[in-house]
């Protein structure tokens, strides 16, 4: 039996000597590894990170003490030290273990995380909570160097240290986040790596001037400002003092000894201590160490060679994507483009190459990505955000009065639209259509294929106004491009199949789905229309009200929560127009959706040709299922 099968909780790491400890970090790296190459993951960060988590689990006692993980793709070692060693071969899979803390799971984990810098303000709580019940425990948040390009971790270290809470802070710096890190911050932190020298020399000179006969504490006192002097001219800035942060490091986070000493000693230290640990991403696996962008989270792989299995499959939405935008931009050198430090998954890598001087990574900053692309609007360009839906979260007031009130003519490319797969309920985009389709003056369209994707953004640069582009992160239906760009009539859905006796509504690929189930119907003798509506907003009310007092049966269709989306849209509709005599079901999520493949999901919520067919058969009267929980059923009634 290895080590790691003996670690039941982080207790059982106190009995372990330095030769023991080092086997067994090597023992965690092969575990995460192997299950890591075949279901898929965050592997590049968390193999970074093994002694680090070592070192947090034996210097602090928890569950008492609390270590908040900000994003939290780099807590697989945090999962395998505290009880779930037997269920990790389910990490990320259907009904399995979560790639990021989640409270239900552990009490270990003490706050789930998924989107980036929110670890400080959580810990913050945390410590506050302490304090005003009269409680003694530590409270640790560990944060990346990536993370600290978010706003909000600063406004949490603002906030800390004005209130001198004991409160630690581990700042995990392996010098990039997903793609490399950038901006002031970024290069505050590169000095720093390279003169951890100022905590011994200005002990050098207080020691100096207190050695002064008679007058010598005086001196020191007096030379303050000298010694601020000093230490800004040995490491510039120095700010985490200056925010109220005792600074210790950087140290290296690799060695686990050193890591428990200088925990240790933040554990005395009064007020909030900021701990700068120096990590490598990928640490232990030669392909990762060489390629921790692409190893920050990837899919299955050869475990021996590192290779990355590739099928055979269209071109994904994002690939298309990136790839029209640069067609677009070599002939309107006006075209900018911005992402929050997801060059790669937004598909503007080729972008940035091909056109550096009108590339923006802005860091993990998305309220900044927005407004930011107003104020470039304003200024005479036709500037695109490329942030995925879930992220948009984070920037909607920026959308909402920053671009949308001002009728900025921002194009909003919202990649990963609807369920994402195995990252889970903190990165599925299933609220987008219910938070933007509200907003006044925004377009919204949802792209059914790759070929139309490449059409909306082609209209999207011919509206005067702001313009939101809603896609998938999957691989494309595999239709053909057409060479030549076309402009969509504004406003207007698409009838892709006629049908008396129902009619389906939908927007983006699950369009297809209906199609399918609309052949499956014809073949029990019912003949269903399929619109496809192209557009969110405007929504095509004639089209709806057309074929909704033709058929009287309308079932919607959508990738997206049920409450404010597309299909309360269509009610929405039917009830201002006073059309009652209408059936209609919602097929959508009624709740937030636990990860596992795209497929499944949507099966699962009956977005599927079999589920299409159940709720078809309810509204013909065929049979007489029960209201499931996932199905909404809304006869519209005169008032």
């Amino acid at each position: 039996m290895g080590l790691l099968e003996s670690i039941h909780e982080p207790s059982d790491l106190r009995s372990l000597d330095s030769v023991q400890l080092a086997e067994l970090a090597e023992e965690i790296r092969r575990q995460m590894i192997s299950v890591v190459s075949v279901n898929g993951g965050h592997l590049a960060p968390n193999l970074g990170v093994v002694e680090l988590t070592l070192a947090l689990h034996r210097a602090f006692v928890t569950p008492k003490d609390k270590i908040v993980w900000d994003v939290g793709h780099q807590t697989y070692v945090h999962k395998l030290l505290t009880g779930r060693l037997a269920a990790f071969k389910t990490l990320r899979q259907f009904n399995g273990l979560s790639g990021f803390p989640k409270r239900s799971e552990s009490e270990y984990d003490f706050f789930g995380t998924g989107h980036s810098s929110t670890s400080i303000s959580a810990a913050v709580g945390f410590a506050q909570a302490r304090d005003l019940l009269h409680e003694k425990y530590h409270v640790v948040a560990v944060i990346g160097d990536g993370a600290m390009t978010g706003g909000m971790a600063y406004e949490a270290l603002n906030y800390a240290g004005q209130t001198e809470m004991n409160l630690i802070v581990v700042l995990n710096d392996n010098e990039m986040s997903i793609a490399p890190n950038v901006g002031a911050i970024s290069s505050y932190l590169n000095r720093l790596r390279t003169d951890p020298r100022y905590d011994k020399r200005k002990a050098d000179v207080e020691y100096l001037l207190k050695r002064i006969p008679r007058i010598g504490n005086k001196v020191a006192k007096a030379a303050e400002k000298a010694k601020d002097g000093l230490k800004y001219l040995l490491v510039p800035g120095l700010w985490f003092e200056e925010l109220g942060f005792t600074y210790l490091g950087p140290i290296d986070g690799h060695n686990l000894g050193l890591l428990e000493q200088v925990f240790e000693q933040a554990k005395q230290k009064k007020g909030p201590v900021l701990v700068h640990v120096l990590t490598r991403k990928g640490k232990g696996y030669l392909p990762a160490e060489q390629n921790p962008d692409v190893f920050h989270g990837v899919g299955p792989f050869d475990r021996e060679t590192g290779e990355v299995f590739k099928g055979i499959t269209p071109p994904t939405y994002t690939q298309v994507f990136g790839e029209t935008l640069c067609a677009l931009a070599r002939e309107d050198e006006k075209i900018v483009a911005i992402t929050a430090a997801m060059p790669g998954g937004t598909g503007l890598n080729q972008f940035a190459r091909e056109f550096p001087q009108r590339f923006f990574d802005v860091g993990i900053a998305e309220q900044h990505a927005v407004t930011f692309a107003a104020g470039l609007a304003f200024g005479g360009l036709k500037p695109v955000v490329a942030i995925y839906s879930t992220f948009y979260q984070r920037a909607y007031d920026q959308v909402l009065h920053d671009v949308c009130l001002q009728k900025a003519p921002v194009v909003l490319a919202i990649d990963r639209a609807g369920v994402v797969g195995d990252d889970g309920p903190t990165h599925h985009g299933v609220f987008d259509i219910s938070f933007l389709r509200v907003i006044p003056n925004l377009t919204f369209m949802a792209a059914k294929d790759e070929n139309e994707l490449r059409h909306m953004l082609f209209t999207a640069f011919r509206l005067d106004g702001p313009v939101a582009l809603r896609y998938p992160r999957s691989a494309g239906q595999g239709v053909a491009l057409e060479p030549e760009l076309r402009e969509i009539p504004y406003g207007k859905g698409e009838v892709l199949r006629e049908g008396k006796d129902l009619t389906l509504i939908s927007a983006g690929p699950l369009v297809y789905t209906c199609l399918a189930a609309a052949q499956e119907l014809r073949q029990r003798g019912w003949e269903a229309a399929v619109i496809n509506l192209r557009f969110l907003r405007p929504l095509d009310e004639e089209l709806i009200i057309h074929y909704a007092r033709q058929t009287k049966r309308l079932i919607t269709v959508e990738d997206h929560i049920l409450d404010g989306g597309m299909g309360s849209a269509v009610l929405e509709v039917l009830a201002d127009r006073g059309v009652t005599d209408v059936r209609v079901e919602r097929l959508g999520y009624e709740d937030f959706v636990d990860q596992g493949p795209i497929a499944v999901l949507q099966q699962s919520r009956g977005l599927s040709v079999k589920g299409i067919l159940a709720a078809a058969d309810r509204l013909l009267g065929q049979a007489r299922t029960p209201r499931g929980s996932l199905h909404d059923l809304v006869r519209l009634k005169a008032r």
